[in-house]
């Protein structure tokens, strides 16, 4: 199984979209609601129809952008919130993306990625963090799959690889999880380690 921009546009099309609740990540948006300053640069890669962006922006952050691999999503993400700026919509490949942001919005990316990128994965979320930034949001805490999305783990399997490139503050059952979730997502909330 290929996991490209067909494989997700395809998913996206045929409704095959079970990592969508089809609102924003309670916890993530409770976690932005602590935030003040409006002008930070927030990026929400894999960020797929992307409720949280849009919550984002009509709450006052106007630096959000949204990166994903298929196109299909950004334009559902426009088709709801028209005046979501496009130079903010971003199709592409995380792994070539170039940037600097305060805060990076982790909400079912990571799992949709093969095991094998984890640690790239990890790498390259350090690179694109600002010093003093950090990386927030919702990791499964589910049995590890080994054949298709959501690929899952548990947090004993997700210390050791942020550990390599982040100081983490929280990863921790998350407390306002949606109820089919509830006791299945750990909040996260790391910075990158001082080099």
């Amino acid at each position: 199984m290929q996991l490209n921009e067909s494989y997700w546009t395809k998913r996206y099309l045929n409704g095959e979209t079970g990592w969508d609740i089809g609102y924003a990540a309670p916890a993530i948006i409770r976690y932005f609601e602590g935030i003040d300053d409006k002008d930070v640069h927030i990026l929400i890669p894999g960020g797929g129809n992307s409720y949280e962006a849009q919550v984002l922006f009509e709450k006052g952050f106007k630096n959000v952008e949204v990166l994903d691999l298929s196109k299909k999503p950004l334009e559902n993400l426009k088709a709801r919130c028209p005046e979501f700026p496009d130079e903010n919509l971003l199709h592409s490949d995380f792994f070539e993306h170039e940037g600097s942001y305060d805060y990076i919005v982790e909400q079912t990316f990571f799992c949709a990625l093969p095991i094998k990128l984890r640690p790239i994965y990890v790498r390259k979320m350090s690179q694109l963090i600002k010093e003093g930034g950090k990386l927030v949001g919702l990791l499964f805490n589910i049995p590890l799959n080994q054949d298709q999305p959501p690929f899952g783990g548990h947090k004993s399997d997700y210390e050791p690889l942020f550990q390599t490139c982040f100081d983490i503050q929280h990863m921790k059952i998350s407390s306002n999880s949606i109820p089919q979730r509830l006791g299945n997502e750990l909040f996260i909330e790391m910075s990158p380690l001082k080099v």
